[in-house]
């Protein structure tokens, strides 16, 4: 089976009519800390920003004269309609593009100025792809799969034929790869294990949007239930069928990261880079480095595919927030302290000469304090739990939130001020699709019903919203406010054993 998409991958040298052939860059800084020797595959500084182009590119260029006078269609996020735009425009193709609502501005501007017509369709892939697949049978346009098309996956491909091209030497142990659908992973993997089966081709995946990790361990494709959408460039709830095939005899693993290890990469791109990676153009390095972690390797030469810099400018708040974290380079402590002139003062001596990067208090009882604090690290999980026991064992009750999502999204700035305890308080946090009109809906839903004691909201930059609501729902409500949850369709989780809520919110 390989040879055949070897031929195919040979073949697409027709890429580079649109696309560049991309350095292999040296990354020092990251090689000095991790004790290796770490190049990113800079697909970012393709003329779409993104790897997306050659398979997009390679696609079109072999319809026919009757395909192309019929036009083309896609559906995608971003990456891939630009690759499409770009293409049709360079080979005078009229392409449509599909895009859901949510879709990052910047992307939705860079489609538009390649000449493509645009369409918002639906709040996620899936409905803009169903609608673009309605579209290319009534119309007799031809649709332009991302990923499961066997000749945009020969466009990826031409990444692997120039990293062993680049990386002349016998010593490359893995190459590293962000998975979506699986089209990037499928060329690699079948150019790379064609050649050189010896080097390890490993996917990198968020773990709230792991579809080709869970298909690799059922044997079978498998559809998520929901994918979380930070890293909106692999947001796929189902990996493609001929990915995946590829897929079980092409990948040695695949790797799972936290949304903090993503934004800890972004931030090792730039400092050695001096680019800004969108959160799917940092996984592949995200997952390098933890596996790395786990293999205690030294001196091997390791390649992450830097795959695209497509990223919002008010989303890297969001990234800057949590880039410490995912480095453990910062400690989030619920800390205990009592409510007394000094004890702060006495507190910060018991932490030592420490930077304190956040500090949250506001009165709130007559005998004891709850304060959230931010503390430098330099020694990862290590030295928080080593802090954590030098604290109780100076008095201080200490819980370590640096892994509490609700803590970091929401709690860090509400600490404090909270009247006690409130009758039938129910905490959650909701999610709902960020557009113009989405939060008034969600207060609207959820104001109908019961008295709402807490809210907070934050626009992270994301593509949805996130809010943290307390509700108060009588005893005699409680199947009926079960049967509500369920009817509104927001993602929720309720907060009922969470210790946030005890030390914070009530």
């Amino acid at each position: 089976m390989l040879d055949r998409y070897v031929k195919k991958i040979l073949q697409a040298r027709r890429v580079y009519e649109v696309a560049r052939e991309t350095p292999l860059d040296p990354a020092p800084n990251l090689s000095r800390r991790l004790s290796n020797r770490i190049f990113l595959k800079r697909e970012d500084l393709q003329p779409v920003f993104s790897f997306k182009i050659r398979g997009a590119y390679n696609k079109m260029a072999t319809l026919d004269s009757l395909m192309r006078s019929r036009g083309v269609i896609a559906a995608s996020a971003g990456n891939h309609a630009q690759g499409v735009a770009l293409s049709a425009r360079h080979l005078g193709i009229d392409a449509v593009i599909v895009m859901p609502e949510t879709t990052p501005r910047i992307k939705v501007h860079a489609v538009r100025a390649f000449g493509a017509t645009i369409e918002l369709k639906g709040s996620t892939y899936d409905e803009a792809y169903a609608h673009a697949a309605k579209r290319a049978e009534s119309e007799g346009r031809t649709f332009i799969h991302p990923y499961d098309d066997e000749e945009v996956i020969a466009g990826q491909g031409t990444v692997a034929m120039e990293i062993l091209r680049q990386h002349a030497g016998d010593d490359l142990h893995a190459i590293f790869v962000p998975v979506g659908g699986g089209g990037l992973i499928a060329g690699i993997g079948a150019y790379v294990k064609y050649l050189f089966p010896e080097i390890k081709v490993i996917g990198v995946e968020p773990d709230d949007a792991a579809s080709m990790h869970a298909a690799l361990a059922a044997g079978e494709r498998v559809r998520l239930a929901q994918v979380g959408i930070f890293v909106d460039g692999v947001a796929v709830r189902q990996v493609g069928e001929v990915p995946f095939r590829i897929a079980r005899e092409c990948v040695d693993e695949v790797i799972l990261v936290s949304t903090d290890e993503v934004c800890a990469a972004i931030k090792d791109i730039f400092e050695d880079t001096r680019s800004v990676a969108e959160p799917a153009g940092a996984l592949a390095l995200a997952g390098l480095r933890r596996y790395v972690e786990r293999e205690g390797i030294r001196d091997r030469a390791l390649v992450a595919i830097d795959s695209g810099a497509n990223v919002n400018f008010d989303r890297l708040r969001h990234v800057a927030e949590r880039a410490e974290l995912g480095e453990q380079r910062e400690s989030l402590l619920a800390v205990t302290i009592p409510e007394r002139p000094g004890s702060f003062r006495r507190f910060c001596e018991t932490l030592g000469h420490r930077s304190i990067t956040e500090f949250n208090y506001r009165y709130s009882d007559a005998e004891v304090a709850h304060i959230f604090v931010g503390l430098e690290m330099h020694g990862g999980a290590r030295e928080r739990e080593e802090l954590a026991d030098r604290l109780r064992a100076s008095g201080y009750p200490v819980i370590d939130m640096s892994e509490n999502e609700t803590a970091k999204l929401h709690v860090r700035y509400m600490v404090g001020g909270h009247p006690g305890r409130i009758e039938g308080e129910r905490l959650c946090r909701f999610e709902f699709p960020e557009r113009p009109g989405a939060l008034l809906n969600f207060l609207n839903h959820m104001g109908r019903e019961w008295n709402i004691s807490l809210f907070h909201y934050r626009n992270h930059g994301a593509d949805y919203g996130r809010v943290l609501c307390g509700i108060q729902v009588p005893p005699a409500d409680e199947e009926r406010f079960a049967a509500f949850l369920a009817e509104i369709g927001y993602a929720y989780w309720e907060e009922r054993e969470n210790p946030a809520y005890d030390l914070f919110l009530r």
